[in-house]
């Protein structure tokens, strides 16, 4: 089959066009036929080699992290999926590969793909989908009337947190450029703040949740201070946490180097009285289930700016990193 390989790591690395041997299928597994993937800054991360601390892939390997496709093969000892189902996924790490014809996916990481949407927008949605739910709803506990802050709302990310936040209750703050306010209004953003022109920080106060994507230290920093004590900061771009290295099992010397990466900021936090969270989401086939529930309800609707055709991957990952995207980037591979 034919996939898009990282040969080498490295920020001027393209992704390699290359003949590769389709997956080997494992007991548990589906292989899948892929339709659509979708792109995600995390792409090109990784192939930057920016998480090579934890998440070491040998290299060559396959990149991608989000797909809808059609299953072709089952394996022995799977029970919930059949020949011919139309599905989508978030794979799980290590088991990425999805800028592909195929991929072999564990059951427990899949989801049937929402009825009422495209194989394009479906591969748009899980690992957007997945990072807001387990912000908002699984570490936040986020409830009705409750106000949080999506940083960066016209982001692949931005666009689905704004509407599961609404789903959920909560007044919503988001930050964009004034090209995009319309679009963020449209999904249920209550209070729009141009970032080039205002100050999140002044017009913001005693929030309870911060869905935090900004790499610059000073937005993180203004971002601990617009919380109400207790309130929770949730950072996609880290630092990384003592806790999240427990949590995905690093060795001592990892825990110990994200102690002292995280420990300005985990201060800044304890002073301020709120609470600082990593988060590197996680595949999880049931918590896309719910998603999918969402979708088909008409709650939540996917967001695309543009569709590519596979042969130009490379092309998709550089839109994506120069930020310009308005919602989702995806490749359509059939």
């Amino acid at each position: 089959m034919e996939a898009f390989v990282v040969k080498n790591y490295g920020k001027k690395e393209k992704l390699h066009l290359t003949t590769v041997s389709e997956p080997a299928l494992k007991q548990d597994e589906v292989l899948v036929q892929i339709h659509s993937a979708g792109v995600n800054l995390l792409d090109s991360r990784i192939r930057n080699g920016d998480f090579k601390l934890f998440l070491p892939y040998k290299t060559p390997f396959v990149n991608g992290h989000d797909m809808a496709g059609t299953i072709v093969k089952v394996g022995s000892a799977v029970n919930n999926f059949k020949v011919g189902d139309e599905v989508y996924a978030r794979p799980a790490d290590y088991r990425i590969g999805t800028f592909a014809e195929y991929i072999a996916v564990n059951e427990i990481d899949l989801a049937f793909k929402p009825k009422n949407i495209s194989m394009e927008e479906a591969s748009s949605i899980p690992l957007v989908g997945l990072t807001s739910w387990q912000a908002l709803v699984e570490i936040a506990n986020l409830q009705k009337g409750q106000k949080v802050f999506i940083q960066a709302g016209s982001g692949g990310v931005g666009t689905f947190a704004i509407q599961l936040a609404k789903h959920l209750g909560a007044y919503v703050a988001t930050t964009t450029s004034s090209s995009n306010i319309q679009l963020v209004k449209s999904l249920g953003a209550d209070l729009v703040i141009d970032y080039r022109t205002e100050d999140f920080e002044t017009k913001l106060k005693d929030y309870d949740v911060v869905l935090h994507s900004n790499h610059e230290a000073k937005i993180l920093e203004k971002s601990l201070r617009i919380l109400k004590p207790n309130g929770q900061l949730i950072s996609l771009t880290g630092p990384p946490t003592p806790e999240f290295a427990e949590k995905i099992g690093l060795p001592w010397h990892l825990k110990l180097l994200m102690k002292l990466l995280s420990r300005s900021t985990t201060k800044k936090a304890k002073k301020l009285n709120v609470n600082f969270n990593f988060l590197f989401m996680r595949a999880d086939g049931k918590q896309l289930s719910e998603i999918t529930k969402l979708i088909e309800a008409g709650k939540i609707r996917p967001v695309i700016d543009k569709v590519f055709p596979f042969e130009q991957t490379n092309d998709a990952i550089a839109y994506v990193e120069s930020s310009r995207a308005k919602g989702k980037v995806v490749i359509k591979v059939k």
